[in-house]
């Protein structure tokens, strides 16, 4: 079998576009997360399209010969999305890599999906446009891999999710088929015309289909922005002074906290930066008019200033750009916080409702602290989201599976507070198992449309569903 599909690749792609060399294969075993460290899963061979018709092609051939399909984009995700754990075939898209055409009075940008966020932003700018889904791997992660996990980012406060920027595709199907959703044609920023599949298939991580081309929103550059640092001796004081904000009728472009051992090994990754140590710091970030900036990000000073034992406040470059490092070297810095130690992805993507933000931070400490793992949690709290940064040695097995313990309970803590176990990273398999208990029969609607999408399951398996189809056979069995 696996002969045969490396002939039919090369036979429809040609010999460079096929990669089947061992030291190949390893480099599409893994992506960021703690999970494929442990035990990376090699494929049978790799693909490398030059176009969407490369990718349609290959597809037709592994649903002719009941081959797994995988697709891949930068592999940031930190959930074992877009790893092979069935093996089979690797659909690499950094290939599919270009700008296609800017419709600057339409606002949108027509692109593939190899397309690296912060390169697609850096040409918008040109025109005094942005793409607003800002994830903290701009300058890795790739367009599509955003919409295959709906990204958000720390402007989705204000902004909103990836799926809000995306206006269609042209995504090809299980059996090879290229469909267009959307519209063909179309440059309408809205449509109530038809089942609206664009959002079907973005966040559904590639198990409905792989996206090939796409029409994303974009929106005029703000221009100015304004930032209010607020320190916090209590964490507890943290979500008060965010509702304080709300209430007052402002919206930040971002709200962001880092707790006392993130602000501990930003001082020791960065000594320069000086940070005071408390238990928290909330920066809050506006962006618009320059009249409207100033306003706000004073106006917020005086709000927390009831909460906060310093704030201060700024519309200047450069001292916002000061105030914002702290923030900026926080996912290199956590592991600082344990000599030898080394940061961790699992359990690192909850997202609970604002109001319980600090409880689930102190929890998350003493869940670390219970098992003998040094945790440094940050996020975006505007949102709920929380990013906890576990530290420990991923060569020593007892501290393994305390690590995994740390990462369960601090999941489990999520669906307890009445979050979800991602607000942004996706299911992958790393979460899977969590998801009959956050969705109910929820997840059996979900699983109908993928096996009505994809009867063979040869897109993406043993991704989100792993758990559900295990106990299904073992039923049957």
């Amino acid at each position: 079998m696996k002969d045969r599909l490396i002939s039919a690749l090369r036979a429809a792609l040609g010999e460079k576009a096929v990669l089947t060399a061992p030291e190949q294969l390893h480099c599409y075993s893994f992506d960021a997360s703690f999970a494929a460290q442990l035990k990376p899963c090699l494929p049978d061979v790799v693909v490398q399209p030059s176009s969407p018709e490369d990718v349609a092609k290959a597809v037709r051939i592994a649903a002719e010969l009941g081959v797994p399909v995988t697709p891949r984009g930068a592999a940031t995700g930190q959930s074992l999305g877009c790893v092979p754990v069935r093996g089979g075939m690797v659909i690499d898209l950094s290939r599919l890599n270009r700008i296609l055409e800017l419709d600057a009075d339409n606002l949108q940008v027509f692109a593939e999906p190899g397309v690296v966020h912060a390169d697609l932003n850096a040409y918008l700018a040109r025109y005094g446009l942005f793409f607003p889904p800002d994830p903290g791997s701009s300058r890795m992660c790739t367009i599509g891999g955003m919409v295959a996990n709906n990204s958000r980012g720390m402007r989705a406060i204000k902004y909103g999710a990836t799926s809000e920027y995306v206006l269609g595709m042209d995504v090809v199907l299980a059996d090879g088929q290229m469909i267009t959703t959307g519209s063909i044609g179309s440059r309408s920023l809205h449509s109530a015309s038809g089942f609206e599949l664009t959002k079907l298939f973005v966040g559904a991580e590639g198990l409905l289909g792989i996206i090939v081309r796409l029409r994303l929103k974009v929106l005029p550059l703000p221009p100015a922005r304004g930032l209010t640092m607020a320190l916090f001796d209590r964490l507890e004081n943290t979500g008060p002074a965010l509702l304080a904000v709300f209430r007052a009728g402002i919206i930040p472009s971002a709200v962001e906290i880092l707790d006392s051992r993130c602000i501990q090994a930003a001082n020791i990754y960065r000594p320069g930066l000086n940070l005071p140590e408390v238990e928290a710091m909330l920066l809050f970030e506006v962006d618009g008019n320059p009249p409207g900036v100033a306003y706000d990000a004073e106006c917020i000073a005086k709000i927390v200033a009831d909460y906060a034992t310093q704030v201060e406040w700024s519309t200047d470059p450069k001292r916002i750009n000061a105030l914002w490092e702290g923030r900026s070297v926080i996912g290199a810095a956590v592991g600082a916080i344990r000599p030898g130690g080394v940061r961790v992805y699992a359990g690192e993507d909850i997202c609970v409702p604002i109001t319980r933000v600090a409880e689930a931070l102190r929890r998350i400490q003493e869940i670390g602290d219970r098992h003998g793992i040094a945790v440094a949690s940050y996020g975006h709290i505007g949102a709920g989201t929380i990013h906890a940064g576990l530290v420990g040695d991923p060569l020593n097995p007892d501290e393994v599976g305390r690590l995994e313990q740390v990462a369960d309970e601090i999941n489990r803590l999520a669906l307890e507070l009445g979050g979800t176990v991602t607000g942004e990273h996706g299911v992958g398999v790393v979460r899977a198992v969590y998801m009959r208990q956050e969705h109910g029969p929820a997840l059996d609607v979900m699983l109908r449309i993928k096996e009505a999408l994809d009867p063979a399951g040869i897109l993406n398996p043993g991704k989100v569903f792993a758990c559900e189809r295990a106990a299904a056979r073992s039923q049957a069995e």
